[in-house]
């Protein structure tokens, strides 16, 4: 099993495939991992043919094999600097980038961090604000992260990991990493597979896709069905070949792209 270590932060990885790098980030909060069982789809599975696939462990994640200190001074920073560096231990410079869930705010920041690295990205399930529920995001890692990680790692007490999720969501808004203005000023491609459940609200998906100037949005809901699911897919692979760089693969055009495609 393939691991990039820098310091005390071990990353575990695996890449399959072969073509322009798509770089993808599962979903599960802060158990995101290489894989992602409970999906609506294998991304890796459906794009290993045309694409170098990259995925990893989050850093502390559940059933993963990525560990190191909780930074509390700067969380999201921290996860973007452990996937950054994975990417130039890889050699990757430009890539595509697909996320699930957590992968939203993650995305976000790492158009933030290294601009103008990403060439387009995919956003399914995007984890976002719902004002209506605030604290969700600490009560639901409370729940789901801590307790797996209390009891695998002995140098974390319970107050380390209240004062981490404290510092990584207690002041949050939108799409947790980002402004609103950032996004509006974001040049890149992107196409949205909405979701509608507290982590992943819908409205909040659809405002992002309304500021983002060179957005798209999929088909909803989409994962309702094995049908749906194949459209979906679908559209995130027509949009990949049209947004991929020239001598990379066989592109299409931006026209060509426009299966299932409302642009908002």
């Amino acid at each position: 099993m393939p691991f990039y270590q820098k310091g005390d932060v071990r990353i575990h990885y695996e890449e399959a495939g072969s073509g322009f790098p798509l770089f993808i980030i599962y979903g599960g909060g802060l158990n995101s991992r290489v894989s992602y069982p409970n999906g609506p789809f294998d991304a890796v599975a459906e794009f290993k043919s045309e694409y170098r696939c990259i995925s990893m462990d989050l850093r502390n994640a559940n059933g993963g094999q990525s560990t190191g200190p909780l930074d509390f001074d700067d969380p999201w920073n921290a996860h973007t600097a452990d996937q950054l560096g994975l990417l130039e231990h890889l050699g990757v410079d430009r890539f595509l980038v697909m996320g699930f869930c957590i992968g939203n705010p993650l995305i976000w920041n790492l158009m933030k961090r290294a601009p103008g690295r990403i060439v387009a990205s995919v956003h399914a399930q995007p984890s976002g604000v719902d004002p209506k529920l605030p604290g969700f995001f600490i009560r639901n890692n409370l729940e789901k992260w801590a307790p797996g990680l209390l009891a695998s790692r002995k140098d974390i007490t319970k107050e380390m990991v209240e004062r981490y999720l404290a510092r990584m969501y207690g002041d949050v808004d939108f799409v947790l990493t980002v402004t609103r203005d950032f996004v509006r000023n974001c040049q890149t491609p992107l196409l949205a597979l909405p979701d509608d459940v507290p982590a992943h609200p819908y409205a909040t998906c659809m405002e992002m896709v309304r500021l983002a100037p060179n957005a798209q949005v999929s088909l909803y809901p989409w994962k309702d069905s094995k049908e749906n699911i194949a459209l979906a897919v679908r559209h995130v692979r027509s949009f990949l070949r049209a947004n991929r760089p020239a001598g990379s693969g066989d592109l299409l055009t931006r026209g060509q792209a426009g299966v299932l495609t409302t642009t908002v």
